[in-house]
């Protein structure tokens, strides 16, 4: 067996969750679990998130964020619309329920305050918003031009250093759009196809910093790939094949953690090879499926990973897409 075969079967080897208290892999329990290997080891935290007087999540198809204070961002598609909370799982306030359906979201400072800007597929708007879920820019606006293929299937929005808005129809015409900070259309790119610069539902985008002058990262999931493209849509490369589904990612130091769809997330390095995959489910009759019941949820194994990202020690949150809703967190050891 060549050695890069090795590596990746230990890898899989590795993927299963390993409860900490002994209890058999596979068996329903509510104690901590480990997942993953090496320096890319985490462990479950039991509960996280649970909403007083076991009020139901809401169906999630969204994605989580980190602020800089620490507090936790997590959309859902339910009238509690983001939720927040303190990074022990407490509920701290709900926000913006004009808003729900945030598919995707992304944070940064804006004169020194934390701001989010989320792609609301429901209406099919972007939107941005405080950290209390006050709107303080929508896009279109009536300065935003008719973009080509149309708003339908908004799935995706990051912003680059400059202040451009990315916003992607992953779900429709498989287009990017750039926008400046007002939602003035500058350019769009894409469109459908399994070629170069085209996408199978360009399904999440990120700004790539660890290559130089910035990038555009795209969970191009039907091709089952993550792209690179320049901050004027221009193709770069692929960054990674093989994948299952990836739906979106996020970048912490020199790795990339991706949220597949079907049930797993996996760790890459700078060079788009893996070094960890965590909550691999061996049921692939739950595989990206939305209605999996909670009482058949196994802690440390996913079903259907949507949105993920790190906070500042470097703890992994991970939310799957499914009916009532459901979020990990995973403490790095």
């Amino acid at each position: 067996m060549k050695p890069s075969l090795l590596v990746f079967a230990a890898l899989v080897a590795t993927a299963a969750a390993h409860p900490v208290d002994g209890t058999p892999p596979g068996k329903d329990h509510a104690h901590p679990v480990v997942v993953g290997n090496g320096e890319w080891t985490f462990e479950t935290v039991p509960g996280w998130g649970a909403l007083p007087d076991g009020k139901k999540l809401g169906p999630t198809h969204g994605s989580v964020l980190t602020g800089s204070d620490g507090k936790i961002y997590f959309s859902t598609d339910a009238a509690l619309s983001v939720i927040v909370y303190e990074p022990d799982g407490k509920l701290v306030k709900t926000i913006a329920p004009e808003c729900a359906g945030f598919h995707a979201m992304t944070i940064r400072k804006e004169d020194g305050k934390d701001v989010i800007y989320g792609a609301q597929l429901p209406k099919g708007r972007v939107c941005k918003i405080d950290t209390d879920g006050k709107i303080l820019l929508e896009i279109p606006n009536v300065g935003t031009a008719p973009v080509p293929g149309g708003w339908n299937g908004l799935t995706a929005v990051t912003v680059a250093p400059d202040g451009s808005v990315f916003a992607a129809t992953g779900y429709g015409a498989q287009m990017i759009h750039k926008f400046d900070a007002t939602g003035k259309l500058l350019k769009s790119f894409g469109g459908k196809g399994a070629g170069d610069g085209r996408f199978n539902t360009c399904h999440g985008l990120a700004i790539d910093t660890r290559f130089g002058e910035p990038r555009l990262l795209v969970s191009d999931r039907g091709n089952r790939r993550l792209v690179h493209t320049d901050l004027e849509g221009r193709f770069i490369g692929v960054h990674a094949r093989g994948l299952r589904l990836p739906c979106m990612v996020d970048i912490r130091g020199d790795y990339c953690a991706v949220a597949e769809l079907e049930a797993r997330v996996t760790i890459l390095g700078k060079d788009g090879v893996p070094v960890a995959f965590l909550g691999d489910n061996p049921d692939k009759n739950q595989w990206a499926k939305f209605g999996v019941p909670p009482e058949e949820f196994k802690e440390g194994v996913f079903t259907a990973p949507h949105g993920l990202c790190f906070d500042q020690a470097g703890n992994l949150y991970v939310q799957d897409w499914n009916a009532t809703g459901r979020v990990t967190k995973l403490v790095k050891k």
